[in-house]
């Protein structure tokens, strides 16, 4: 390795530079926190995609400009695909890429004012859509950004299709560059990008024959689009002044299902994979059997609330052949969950109250902030829960599950914590995740308590 110091250069491109990992390549070069790194062989860093794209080389020559604005060209040789030890923190994406849709159905749009600012945040990034898995819509993807994904083999990406008919994509998004969506996604998957998509359905409007020809035009990009799945649209109370959208009813959702159930089938014989799916909402807004495991594939699309019953139902079935027959001392535990949850751990409760000295209450909450409309446990809030449970007898501890949460933190969407509802119920909170965290809290073996 070596380096030659250049002139000063002041640049604010590249890569401000956080930190460095102790005895790293960088480390030894005397990079440091508040440099800038600026190019690797002659191609420009603009974010941390860039730099893992271009450290992949066993020979690298590094431009960097550091705190005093003094340009360094450094010379590397490395092993392949060996990183330099760099971290830029909050940095390393630069500028979320927003939202330039105004989507009929946009779940943003729809939510509580006074709340706090990141939940009216409207990304469609597509490096987050390869780095966390966000769903973007790529109307905003010039050719160049396309070119890019290609030549960096940024996949699987996440893609919110919605349909196929470029009219009415153009419609449902009021975006005029909407169109071209299924030229955008031929050549990704010419080009062997994995491709998850899915399609917010909105009744009346890309339900039926329009479900039916986004189908049929995503399966022949199979296998690159790997997955489609259908999700209901979400409905609000504070939609004043937007498009005048409804909920499906029973029949409508049924129809749905037993439409994606049918292509299911013909996908399986032809390709041994499901393809597309219907979210679980769709299964309980229809009252119909989640599917057996065989309809979900490898499980593409838990996090857009695919397979997630089926997942925790198989669970389930395993851990309850476990199950004391009894407990030594009585306990009365209180479980949580919005209404879409109820027939799946009404089964998990009722297994549980087989055991001699244990009772286990079911209390399903309707969603009063967002509406009754709004029926999935993630979008429960505190006060929903507070106010719902206020008064009642709970017993000796309150069972929440992890999905109302901020993920890795103990915020609610309302910004109260555990702490809170543990406080105003007066009584013992724990967080699950899971059957097996379910019933080792239940039990009492697992102690882990906000109090």
């Amino acid at each position: 390795m070596q380096y030659v110091h250049g002139e000063i250069f002041m640049n604010s491109n590249g890569l401000l530079i956080t930190g460095v990992d102790r005895d790293s390549i960088a480390d030894q070069l005397g990079i440091q926190p508040g440099d800038r790194l600026v190019a690797i062989n002659d191609q420009p860093v603009r974010d941390i995609l860039d730099y893992r794209f271009l450290c992949a080389n066993e020979e690298l020559v590094a431009r960097v400009v550091t705190g005093d604005g003094e340009e360094w060209e450094i010379e590397i040789e490395k092993d392949y695909e060996e990183d330099l030890g760099l971290d830029f923190g909050e940095h390393s994406f630069g500028p979320t890429r927003r939202c330039r849709n105004r989507c009929l159905f946009c779940f943003v749009d729809q939510m509580a004012p006074g709340m706090r600012e990141t939940l009216y945040i409207k990304d469609d990034d597509y490096r987050l859509s390869f780095w966390q898995g966000n769903f973007v819509t790529l109307t905003n993807v010039d050719e160049a950004e396309l070119q890019r994904i290609i030549d960096q083999r940024l996949g699987p990406l996440y893609i919110s299709v919605h349909t196929t008919n470029p009219d009415l994509r153009r419609r449902m998004l009021n975006n005029r560059h909407a169109g071209k969506i299924m030229d955008q996604l031929t050549r990704l998957a010419e080009a062997g990008i994995e491709m998850q998509t899915q399609v917010v359905l909105c009744p009346g409007i890309n339900d039926g024959k329009e479900l039916v020809r986004t189908i049929e035009d995503l399966s022949r990009l199979w296998p690159r689009v790997h997955s489609l799945a259908v999700v209901p649209v979400g409905i609000t109370k504070f939609r004043e002044g937007l498009f005048n959208l409804r909920p499906f009813n029973r029949e409508e959702a049924r129809a749905v299902v037993e439409l994606i159930e049918d292509y299911q089938r013909k996908f399986l014989a032809r390709w041994d994979y499901p393809f597309v799916y219907a979210s679980d909402e769709f299964y309980v807004m229809a009252g119909k059997p989640i599917p057996p495991t065989e309809n979900y594939g490898d499980f593409p699309q838990t996090e857009n609330g695919v397979g997630l019953a089926r997942l925790f139902l198989d669970e389930w079935e395993l851990l309850k052949e476990d199950l004391p027959d009894r407990i030594e001392h009585n306990r009365t535990v209180t479980l949580v969950t919005g209404m879409s949850g109820e027939p799946f751990l009404r089964q998990v409760v009722e297994g549980l109250n087989q055991v001699a000295g244990l009772q286990v209450n079911l209390e399903v909450v309707k969603n009063t902030f967002f509406g009754e409309t709004v029926t999935v446990t993630g979008l429960l809030t505190a006060r929903d829960i507070i106010d719902s449970l206020q008064g009642k007898e709970i017993g000796d501890l309150l069972v929440l599950p992890t999905v109302m949460l901020r993920n890795g933190e103990d915020v609610f969407l309302d910004d109260l914590r555990v702490r809170d509802v543990s406080q105003q119920l007066r009584v013992p909170v724990a967080v699950v995740e899971g059957p097996r965290d379910l019933v080792e809290v239940a039990l009492g073996i697992k102690q882990d308590t906000n109090w």
